[in-house]
């Protein structure tokens, strides 16, 4: 699912609001239940003019190299022909979006009596 030339648009839930952001490689690779993003994408624009949304992003991700994203997190992931402005979306009282339910999987049956 990842090739440097390709950009994919991820977005996801994290603590009530929608992320959007764009990485040059996504996928399920190391760890079980949670997607991969490496290589983030933020606009390099030349220019007074910055984005405060996107600003923030990038600021919140500097210096992380790989992240991993919850799979009941992830709302959409599109390979888009380049990247668009990373921003974070507050969602409103009456959205339509809800993190998908998932139950607690505890491996070999652990817990059971």
């Amino acid at each position: 699912m990842s090739s440097a030339r390709h950009i994919y648009k991820v977005i996801f839930m994290n603590q009530g609001k929608i992320y959007e952001v764009y990485a040059r490689k996504v996928g399920q690779d190391s760890f079980w239940g949670f997607i991969e993003i490496e290589q983030l994408v933020f606009g390099e624009r030349g220019g007074v003019v910055l984005d405060p949304g996107e600003e923030k992003l990038k600021d919140e991700f500097a210096g992380v190299k790989r992240t991993y994203i919850p799979m009941h997190a992830v709302v959409r992931i599109d390979e888009v022909a380049r990247e668009g402005t990373a921003k974070i979306v507050a969602l409103e009282a009456g959205s339509n979006v809800t993190p998908f339910p998932v139950p607690m999987y505890t491996p070999g049956g652990a817990g059971k009596k």
